[in-house]
C-alpha cells in the first residue's frame, strides 16, 4: 500500500515538473518569487514545488485604441482617434526580465504606455496652429516615435506604429473653418471673376482701337486717292483747256469763248446734279460779261507772271 503511496506521489511530482509554453510566448520562471531563468515554447522541465512559472510574456505584436485630446497654440482643441501598435522588442533574457518585473501588472503597463503616447502628441500638438494639423499626421507619428522609443526599449517593448484614424475639431471650430474656407473659396472666385472680366473688357478695348486704326488708315488712304483724283482731274481739265485755247488761237477765234463756254456749262451741271438746292446766279449779260473779262484778266495775269 505504501508503495502505491510512493508511486502516486512520484508520478504526481513528474506530471508537475513539465509545463508547456504556448508559440509566441515566453515563460518566466521564478524560485519562491525570484527570477530564476525563461523557458521557450514548447515542452519544457522545471523542478516541482521550487520552480515556479511566473508569467508568459507573449511576443507577438498588439495593438490599442487610444481617443484623447489636445490643445493646439492658437487654442484650439483636437480630438484625436488612433491605434496603437507595439510589441516586445526582442527575446533576449535581459528584454524578457524587463517586460516581467518592470511594472505590476498589464494594466499598470497599458496606463504608463498610452499616457506616454498622448503627452507626446500634446506636446507637439501644442507647437502647431488648428489649420496645420490636419496635414501632419505623418509628423506626428515620427515625433511620437522618436521621443517614446528609447523609453519603451527600456520597458522591454518598442513602438511598431501610431496610426491617426481621425482627427476633428471641437463643432464651433469646425463651423468657423468652415467659414473661413467659404470665404476663401468667394474671395478666389472673385479675384478670378475680376481677373476675367479684366480680360474681356482688356480685349474689347484693344478690338476697339484696332479697329479705329484700321477706319482711320482707311479713311486717310481713301482721302489720299481722294486727293490725287482730284488733282488728276485739275490736271487733265487744264490739258484739255491749253490744247482747246491753242486750237482756237491757231483759227484765229476769241479765246473768251472758252470762258463762255466753261459758264453754261457750270450752269448746266448745277440743273442736271442739283437736288433741291436753291442757287442764284446773276444772268444778266453785262454781269455775265464782265464776270468773263475779270477771268479774262486773271488769266493774263498769270500768263505776266
Amino acid at each position: 500500500m505504501t508503495l502505491y503511496i510512493l508511486l502516486g506521489v512520484a508520478l504526481l511530482i513528474l506530471l508537475f515538473s513539465f509545463r508547456t509554453i504556448s508559440q509566441g510566448t515566453i515563460g518566466v520562471v521564478t524560485i519562491f518569487g525570484k527570477y530564476r531563468r525563461i523557458l521557450s515554447p514548447g515542452l519544457n522541465f522545471i523542478i516541482p514545488i521550487i520552480e515556479t512559472v511566473h508569467k508568459r510574456i507573449s511576443i507577438q505584436n498588439r495593438s490599442v485604441e487610444l481617443g484623447f485630446q489636445a490643445v493646439t497654440i492658437d487654442q484650439a482643441n483636437v480630438n484625436f482617434t488612433s491605434m496603437l501598435l507595439y510589441s516586445v522588442f526582442d527575446q533576449a533574457e535581459e528584454t524578457i526580465k524587463n517586460v516581467a518585473f518592470k511594472f505590476v501588472d498589464e494594466k499598470n503597463f497599458m496606463q504608463a504606455l498610452i499616457r506616454s503616447v498622448e503627452g507626446s502628441v500634446r506636446a507637439f500638438v501644442a507647437t502647431k496652429k488648428q489649420s496645420e494639423v490636419l496635414v501632419l499626421r505623418t509628423e506626428i507619428v515620427e515625433n511620437v516615435k522618436t521621443q517614446l522609443d528609447k523609453i519603451l526599449e527600456d520597458w522591454g517593448y518598442h513602438l511598431i506604429d501610431l496610426q491617426i484614424n481621425d482627427v476633428a475639431f471641437d463643432e464651433e471650430v469646425m463651423r468657423s473653418m468652415a467659414k473661413v474656407v467659404a470665404s476663401n473659396n468667394l474671395k478666389a472666385a472673385a479675384e478670378n471673376e475680376g481677373q476675367a472680366l479684366l480680360i474681356t473688357k482688356t480685349k474689347a478695348a484693344e478690338a476697339d482701337g484696332n479697329a479705329i486704326r484700321i477706319s482711320a488708315e482707311a479713311e486717310k488712304l481713301a482721302a489720299q486717292l481722294r486727293g490725287q483724283g482730284i488733282a488728276f482731274f485739275r490736271e487733265e481739265v487744264a490739258v484739255g483747256m491749253s490744247k482747246a485755247a491753242q486750237l482756237m488761237k491757231d483759227n484765229d477765234l476769241d479765246a473768251s469763248f472758252i470762258l463762255f463756254n466753261i459758264w453754261t456749262e457750270a450752269i448746266k451741271n448745277f440743273a442736271e446734279h442739283g437736288k433741291g438746292n436753291v442757287i442764284f446766279l446773276d444772268g444778266n449779260i453785262e454781269s455775265m460779261e464782265k464776270s468773263l473779262k475779270q477771268l479774262m484778266a486773271m488769266g493774263q495775269l498769270d500768263k505776266n507772271a
